[in-house]
């Protein structure tokens, strides 16, 4: 089945806004947002953007070196070459996009089996929120911001100490099970390279491949950061 790539990058965008209360505006036909907590610039997001509109857009994001331009391709060495050739800096091309059919996905809270680990959810504006604490320590965290039909995960994010203990796969689990409080039919988030291992065991596959641009070499996953 081949996806709608640039229906899907203005799905999410929309949903990864929300989850971080990022304004957004469109540069042309392609959405941005403002990284107020980052960068205090617009970052632009295109999939497959033609060889005209990449120019442009790679003109703009060189003005300025924290600007970032994020690109969605499954041709990402195409992309890389002419970022080359407009000044540009690939600061991270490992992440992708992934979608997953929520009806595959477990509707019920999950529960914890280390009795020294306590879950809390709680919803703020139209974000949902799950924690795994221990003690005053957060474990584990993630949230997601329901688009439509479309729940957008975000920062699934498990901290060193308590790794490989399953803990990012209850958060999915518990974040899940509060977007099924909406309608939704379909799930989107990108990915790390860690992220797309667990992600895949849950049943999620891969849209397209994240190439982030900059006119400076700093970069950091969108997943994350």
């Amino acid at each position: 089945m081949v996806e709608d790539i640039t229906g899907l990058l203005e799905v999410w965008v929309a949903g990864w806004a929300g989850c971080r209360g990022y304004r957004t505006s469109t540069e042309g036909r392609f959405p941005s947002a403002l990284r107020t907590d980052k960068t205090g610039e617009w970052e632009v997001f295109a999939s497959e953007p033609t060889d005209d509109e990449f120019a442009a857009l790679a003109a703009r994001t060189a003005e300025t070196p924290a600007r970032v331009l994020t690109i969605l391709t499954n041709g990402p060495s195409r992309y890389a070459a002419m970022a080359a050739r407009h000044g540009l800096n690939v600061t991270s091309d490992t992440q992708t996009m992934m979608i997953v059919d929520m009806e595959t996905q477990d509707a019920e809270d999950p529960w914890l089996s280390d009795d020294d680990l306590r879950l809390f959810t709680y919803e703020q504006d139209g974000v949902h929120y799950a924690e795994v604490r221990s003690g005053d320590a957060v474990a584990a965290s993630g949230r997601v911001f329901v688009v439509g039909d479309t729940a957008v995960f975000d920062k699934i994010v498990t901290q060193p100490a308590f790794q490989r203990r399953g803990l990012g796969s209850f958060i999915m689990r518990a974040l899940a099970a509060q977007a099924f409080g909406h309608d939704v039919r379909t799930g989107l988030l990108l990915a790390s390279v860690d992220g797309q291992k667990l992600y895949s065991h849950l049943g999620w596959t891969t849209v397209a491949q994240v190439l982030m641009l900059s006119a400076s070499h700093d970069g950091t996953d969108l997943s994350l950061s």
